[in-house]
This record gives structure tokens, C-alpha cells and sequence, in this order.
């Protein structure tokens, strides 16, 4: 996958590549009305088991993109998506608050702008 725009965690025995797309901006925004709403609701949770749900539910969704991904290129050999049980068995509590440095990478990477400046001409003395 592009590593300019993804990061990897360990689901299982299996490295899966997190990836903010379009796809999983829009159900981050239809979920908590935004990304930049998004790290208030994961502080915020009323609880540990919501927190921990958060979490999972997020892990899932930006796991299942390299997997969205790779089964779209590759109509004969399709994986299997994660699903939020999945990962709840695979995974213990210490791993997810681990893999948490791992999704604000790929959150970062998947909202990164590159900007370039254009020379300013207009204050240059002309010869």
C-alpha cells in the first residue's frame, strides 16, 4: 500500500494498514459530525467500555480500508474484512491503547496537505 498515507498495526498474527480515506472520512463525519470532533468523543467517553468501543469501532473501520482496497485490485483473491468483534478477541486492551499512536498517524498522513509557495514576483525589482 502507500506508506504516505498509511500506518500499520498487528490485528491477530496479521499486519493490517490503517488508512483514512474519503470513504471512511465521510462515516467518521456521520458518526461524530467530523474528524475534528472525533479525538473530543475518544477523551470524552462517559466510560472505559465506551472508550474501548470507540476505539475498536475506528481500528475496524480504518483497518477494513487497505482491505476495501486490496479487494477492489484484486477481484480473484479477496480478503476478509474485520469485523468489530474480530478485533475485540484478537486484541487486548494494552494493544489498542497502543495502536492509538498508529491511528493518529494515519488520521495525520490522511489529512496532510502538501503546500507549495509561487514565487512572489511582485515586489521584484526588474533590471
Amino acid at each position: 500500500m502507500d506508506n504516505d498515507r498509511s500506518s500499520t498495526v498487528n490485528i491477530g498474527e496479521e499486519e493490517y494498514e490503517l488508512i483514512l480515506t474519503t470513504r471512511a472520512t465521510k462515516e467518521i463525519a456521520g458518526r461524530y459530525g467530523g474528524l475534528e470532533n472525533l479525538g473530543d468523543k475518544l477523551m470524552k467517553s462517559e466510560n472505559f467500555e465506551e472508550a474501548l468501543g470507540e476505539i475498536v469501532w475506528l481500528i475496524t473501520l480504518l483497518a477494513n480500508q487497505s482491505v476495501l482496497i486490496h479487494n477492489l485490485k484484486n477481484k480473484d483473491n479477496k480478503k476478509e474484512l474485520l469485523t468489530e468483534e474480530m478485533v475485540e478477541l484478537l486484541t487486548s486492551p494494552h494493544e489498542l491503547t497502543k495502536y492509538k499512536d498508529s491511528i493518529t498517524e494515519a488520521l495525520f498522513k490522511g489529512t496532510k496537505r502538501n503546500i507549495e509557495s509561487e514565487p512572489d514576483t511582485k515586489n521584484t525589482v526588474v533590471e
